[in-house]
């Protein structure tokens, strides 16, 4: 496999890897719009907001997926190390 190839396919990973954020981040915004309409409907403010637990742990693991989407640094650390391995 060229260069060239190696660079493509790297980019269709970052272009997968970016457009499935997007999918969650979308999914996450929806469900959780569902979420506090529920508990707004039902129990209502000045009670205590149970849907905080659901938004702050995907939150969590939404952010992680975004730094793997968005920081491409990583990528270029690693085929920088590829690169030294590979000329020892």
């Amino acid at each position: 496999m060229n260069t060239e190839q190696q660079k493509d396919e790297q980019l269709w990973q970052i272009a997968q890897a970016r457009a499935s954020f997007r999918k969650h981040l979308f999914t996450y915004a929806i469900l959780n719009a569902f979420l506090i309409a529920i508990w707004f409907f039902t129990a209502g403010p000045g009670t205590s907001f149970w849907p905080i637990w659901g938004i702050l742990g995907w939150g969590i693991a939404l952010a992680f997926q975004y730094n793997n989407a968005y920081n491409t640094q990583g990528n270029q650390d690693v085929q920088q190390e590829f690169e030294k391995l590979k000329n020892k």
